[in-house]
């Protein structure tokens, strides 16, 4: 019995052996095949598809830019300094205007009455001056006889006295009369012009002897009353852009620095313009100053209230290392770029001292030696060393190029490259 027993589980012992060999080879299997798919996973999870750019040599610029608006050099309004009617208006919106050149008559019909007025009235005064003149030649003829009567002692001393009083009388009318033709001749002289003014000039004293007429505030026929305006008038050649910098920028700029200017309305033309003034002090309320910019507009190009655009150039780098910006990145808290070695197809990280910033390019203080091509789209993928796949790369290997509209099927383990974040930091 005991014989049976131990051959039945000896039958046991062979069977579970033989069942724990059978599993141990399938749990082996199985783990020799997930490991070589984890394996290839992680190999085609280390190569980064990117794209590269060379490292240039050139120049480079410390731009600022701004925006801002147009108005004119000088604006004034021409309004009649005597009220009236206006007769004729000469000019209109747009047209040009000279010193000194004659843009509106009122109706002077009133004026040239008061103007007749005032020759009558001078003329009466002086006619009164002749009179009173005679008398006066007669009074000093009749006291010359007097003092040589009274010297004889024919004359006695009041006799005398009341010819002396006589004359100094006539004198004083005299005197009154001058005055008086004085008064009208000053009344006359106001009179004419008080008549000139019915003929609205526009004059200035400085600046460009073309200006424009920008507004028209009335019409002919109507009624004006002193300093009631009829026309603005421009000045646009040169033309003022107005800016308005923060402190970051104020104290970099200078008056008489060179400014290029442009504007929607003309693509890819642009203007010379200079800095003119700059305002002493920033706004409470934006703490921002403002910039005063004078442009040549010979052509009249440039209008006011036109919106434009400025670049003012603070800095100039020749013969400069240059990067795109784009390929900056940050690793560790440090700054730094994407070094490709062709021969390896590997990208190396590589920190660095960025300097100017110009549109899409970067110039490279430190290393002031660095040279090859950096890693400009899929570099956020990257980690120093990995394996990098190159656009012709893909193409040898027979990956479709992209057509518009179509999405490409994602080949096994492949991952997109990320698009440069906007959030990275320029400067280390």
């Amino acid at each position: 019995m005991k014989v049976k027993l131990r051959q039945v589980l000896t039958g046991r012992n062979i069977i579970f052996l033989f069942v724990a060999v059978i599993m141990g080879l399938f749990l082996w299997r199985l783990y020799l095949l997930i490991f070589k798919k984890s394996a290839d996973f992680r190999q085609r999870q280390a190569t980064v598809a990117v794209e590269i750019r060379p490292v240039e040599i050139g120049t480079i610029r410390d731009l600022g830019q701004f925006s801002g608006s147009l108005i004119p050099r000088s604006q004034f309004n021409i309004a009649p300094k005597v009220s009236g009617k206006l007769k004729k208006l000469f000019v209109d919106i747009g047209d040009a205007i000279y010193n000194g050149q004659v843009i509106a008559q009122l109706d002077d019909e009133e004026y040239q009455q008061q103007v007749a007025q005032a020759e009558a009235d001078l003329r009466m005064a002086r006619a009164n001056l002749e009179d009173v003149q005679n008398s006066l030649e007669l009074a000093r003829k009749e006291l010359e006889r007097a003092e040589t009567l009274y010297k004889k002692g024919i004359l006695s001393d009041a006799q005398f006295d009341s010819i002396r009083a006589q004359f100094n009388a006539q004198q004083s009318r005299f005197k009154v009369a001058s005055a008086q033709v004085a008064n009208r001749e000053a009344a006359l002289e106001t009179a004419r012009t008080r008549l000139s003014y019915t003929k609205i000039i526009a004059s200035w004293e400085k600046g460009s002897k073309i200006r424009y007429v920008g507004e028209r505030y009335v019409d002919e026929g109507a009624l004006l009353s002193v300093n009631s305006p009829i026309i603005s008038v421009i000045e646009i050649q040169p033309i003022i852009a107005v800016i308005y910098v923060t402190d970051k920028e104020y104290f970099r700029i200078k008056p008489g620095q060179p400014v290029r200017v442009s504007s929607s309305a003309f693509p890819g033309e642009s203007f010379t313009g200079r800095v003119a003034r700059v305002a002493p002090l920033l706004k409470e309320t934006s703490r921002q100053a403002r910039i005063e910019i004078e442009i040549d507009n010979e052509e009249g190009l440039l209008k006011p209230g036109m919106f434009v655009n400025t670049e003012i150039e603070f800095a100039r780098r020749e013969k400069t290392t240059i990067v795109p910006f784009s390929s900056l990145v940050t690793r560790g808290g440090v700054q730094g770029i994407f070094l490709v070695n062709l021969q390896e197809k590997k990208a190396y990280f590589q920190p660095v001292t960025p300097g100017i910033i110009e549109g899409d390019r970067t110039e490279i203080l430190e290393p002031d030696d660095l040279s090859g091509y950096v890693v400009t789209l899929g570099q956020h993928l990257l980690q120093d060393g990995m394996s990098i796949i190159l656009p012709e790369d893909r193409a040898q290997s027979g990956e479709k190029p992209k057509k518009a509209g179509i999405k490409p099927e994602a080949k096994p383990g492949y991952k997109p490259a990320g698009k440069p974040s906007s959030d990275e930091p320029r400067k280390k």
